[in-house]
């Protein structure tokens, strides 16, 4: 399967749709030590992957500090908005959080990277898909693109997505 010829209108709106992404899931974590991992794929070819370590440091607010090394973020973004600009593209981005106090150590979500989009996955999908990661509950992820937000997505949006600039 070939690459389709992307302008760079495209790729621009791809990353800033990607920078949008990664604000909406940063606006959504609880205070602790993250990680978000991506794999992209084209058939035949070995996955391109970025990860990229997140700490919030807060209360639980709109005073949180969230922290990500900007080559980490800049590579996770460079690579997610290939992802949604390479409609031939497909993969995974999973976040792994410090869990509640339930008796797992960790809660897990995933979405699909599917022609473009970025898909929700339910916690069934979720676990069938990441298996290996021991002592992790998986939750139904969310939605994070541009005209996925659900206002009834509960009491983990602090505030309003689009309130978060990334610079």
């Amino acid at each position: 399967m070939a690459l389709k010829v992307v302008s760079p209108a495209e790729f621009t709106a791809a990353h800033k749709e990607a920078y949008a992404i990664l604000s909406n899931l940063f606006g959504r974590l609880t205070p602790g030590d993250h990680v978000v991992r991506l794999a992209v794929c084209v058939e035949d070819q070995e996955p391109a992957r970025a990860t990229l370590p997140v700490t919030v440091e807060g209360r639980g607010d709109l005073d949180d500090l969230i922290g990500a090394e900007s080559r980490y973020f800049e590579n996770f973004a460079y690579l997610l908005a290939i992802g949604l600009a390479q409609t031939v593209a497909y993969g995974l981005m999973c976040l792994r959080s410090p869990a509640d106090a339930d008796g797992a150590r960790y809660e897990g979500r995933v979405w699909d990277l599917d022609r473009g989009a970025l898909v929700p996955a339910d916690a069934d999908r979720a676990a069938e898909l990441i298996a290996n990661w021991e002592d992790t509950r998986f939750r139904d992820a969310y939605g994070l693109q541009t005209g996925q937000e659900d206002a009834s997505d509960g009491p983990e949006a602090l505030c309003s997505r689009h309130l978060h600039t990334v610079l």
